[in-house]
């Protein structure tokens, strides 16, 4: 106790010793000619310490309302995606309503009850060495390098009743790893929509990604062939509709090959063992 103090009183001597040498050095400068380059140098290093203090301040008392933000836009893209976002929806209260988060398991297809869904955050997870795995060359289609071991998925139900399953989806494109959800219906196959929100393709050709009606194109898609095989592919020129395999093609985007080619990549990874297959196979056993 008594070394704390005489921490704290040697502490503050410090700091009153600091403060007599600022005055003396400012009223120094103080005097100065406003030509001086002394006085020049020491106004900017004052003014920018200044505006650093401020800045560092305004961050900190901004970050609650940044996360909360950030929290609320996740919730507005899942609910569109679910087909539940309209201009009047109050968005924290359909959420509440209509969504379940759920964490899942990618190696079991098991969710996992003990960690909290709602804290959990996929992203910072796939950084983690001690939450994350490296994906093996010859598997990592989508060009991520490493995935989260577990996921966080999202139920859309009325009542009791499970209206859509979303699954949170990624992968390289042209220029950026693209970030998404792909919903589909409780027959974890036929899918309902598709939202990459988070993307920096090129403005009117990959950027199209985020255009309403590419994205209604994939309503009614299905995603597993009869042999349980990702069939869900995108291809260049448009879907010939009179095709038998019609129901598994999504038109290409015009002009955005290597864009597109991503979407497919991120589509067969991501439903693929590597991903959420063994979870689905689950949701369609037990009906």
């Amino acid at each position: 106790m008594l070394n704390a103090e005489k921490k704290t009183s040697k502490y503050n001597e410090q700091l009153c010793q600091y403060y007599e040498q600022f005055k003396v050095y400012r009223d120094k400068v103080l005097v100065l000619s406003n030509d001086s380059l002394e006085k020049t140098i020491a106004v900017a290093l004052a003014l920018c310490l200044v505006c650093a203090v401020l800045v560092s301040l305004a961050t900190v008392a901004l970050r609650p309302l940044q996360s909360y933000n950030k929290a609320l836009d996740m919730k507005k893209n899942i609910l569109d995606v679910a087909g539940l976002l309209q201009d009047n929806t109050d968005i924290d209260q359909a959420f509440k309503e209509r969504i379940e988060s759920k964490i899942v398991d990618l190696k079991t297809g098991e969710y996992i009850d003990s960690i909290n869904a709602d804290d959990y955050d996929q992203r910072k997870a796939a950084k983690d060495p001690a939450q994350n795995e490296l994906i093996p060359v010859d598997k990592d289609i989508a060009s991520i390098r490493m995935k989260a071991k577990y996921t966080k998925i999202y139920l859309v139900k009325k009542g009791d009743q499970l209206q859509s399953i979303i699954l949170p989806v990624n992968g390289y494109g042209l220029w950026s790893t693209m970030y998404g959800f792909l919903a589909l219906e409780p027959d974890a196959q036929t899918v309902q929509s598709i939202n990459l929100y988070d993307q920096a393709e090129t403005p009117g050709l990959g950027g199209e990604v985020v255009n309403p009606i590419w994205r209604a194109l994939w309503k009614g898609k299905k995603v597993y062939s009869d042999k349980g095989d990702v069939a869900l592919t995108l291809v260049k020129g448009g879907v010939d509709e009179s095709r038998a395999d019609a129901v598994y093609k999504v038109d290409g985007l015009a002009g955005a090959t290597l864009t597109s080619r991503g979407v497919s990549n991120l589509v067969q990874y991501w439903m693929g063992a590597e991903g959420f297959a063994t979870y689905l196979n689950k949701i369609r056993t037990k009906g």
